[in-house]
């Protein structure tokens, strides 16, 4: 008796080592009596919490991204550069053109962004960067993520989400627009390295308060609406629909880099 119970354990074990090595098995079913309809279950609450709460940068990432911030700022001063005047270089600044002309796209990520100003500027920004990602390639929907304002020495000054008749994009909700957000990772020669390393770097850096603006601007637009009228994406009056003013010195500071 002692004999088969032993066997049946063994038996027991084996399969349930082998059902967790293929996925089909949680750690608890071996106890829990339910077998596989258990763990199909947790796997279900496990996606289900993915889809709802995207993982977002931990301190070690945000100081990398720091780093990498800091780093491309500091290669571009030893040449008396910025991030700005790199993507400028000596062209005739006009109010509203794109820079560079046509934008800067990734294919491997589908990201891409502009840089463009107003004129007069408007306090201390000179202009400001809308970085949006192409989910579905080249020819796919464009959904803008965040803008991003620097002032004439390109030092970062805010972040900021505008309404969907400013730029014009295929229209994405918060939380898949949140979503985006790690898709956004320039690696383009052109108009600089440097400077798209930088703008990317800065999203990821910020990418807690950025999700944080994005939920803020659905919720601008959800309060200006009104029953039966205009849709409120396309009201003119309405253009920044969330800022925040950022310190990328203080942010390295407080992280420690």
């Amino acid at each position: 008796m002692c004999c088969r119970l032993t066997l049946r354990r063994r038996l027991a074990l084996r399969r349930g080592f082998a059902l967790r090595r293929s996925g089909s098995l949680c750690r608890r079913s071996a106890v829990c009596g339910l077998g596989p309809m258990c763990c199909r279950r947790s796997v279900r609450r496990s996606r289900a919490l993915r889809r709802r709460q995207p993982v977002m940068a931990d301190a070690a990432d945000r100081l990398r991204a720091a780093q990498e911030a800091l780093f491309c700022e500091q290669v571009l001063a030893k040449g008396g550069d910025n991030v700005l005047h790199a993507t400028l270089r000596d062209a005739p600044v006009v109010a509203w053109s794109h820079y560079p002309p046509g934008d800067v796209y990734d294919p491997a990520s589908g990201g891409q962004w502009y840089y463009h100003c107003h004129i007069p500027a408007a306090e201390a920004e000179h202009g400001h960067f809308h970085c949006f990602v192409r989910p579905d390639g080249k020819d796919g929907p464009v959904h803008h993520l965040i803008a991003v304002g620097v002032d004439a020495y390109g030092r970062l000054q805010r972040l900021f989400t505008v309404n969907q008749w400013v730029v014009g994009d295929s229209w994405l909700d918060a939380e898949p627009s949140i979503a985006l957000l790690e898709r956004f990772d320039i690696q383009m020669p052109q108009p600089s390295y440097l400077t798209n390393r930088w703008l990317s770097a800065i999203l990821r850096l910020y990418a807690d308060e950025i999700a944080g603006l994005i939920r803020q601007r659905d919720a601008t637009l959800a309060a200006r609406q009104v029953a039966g009228g205009a849709p409120i994406r396309d009201d003119r009056t309405l253009e920044v629909t969330s800022e925040l003013r950022v310190d990328l010195p203080a942010t390295l500071r407080a992280l420690g880099a």
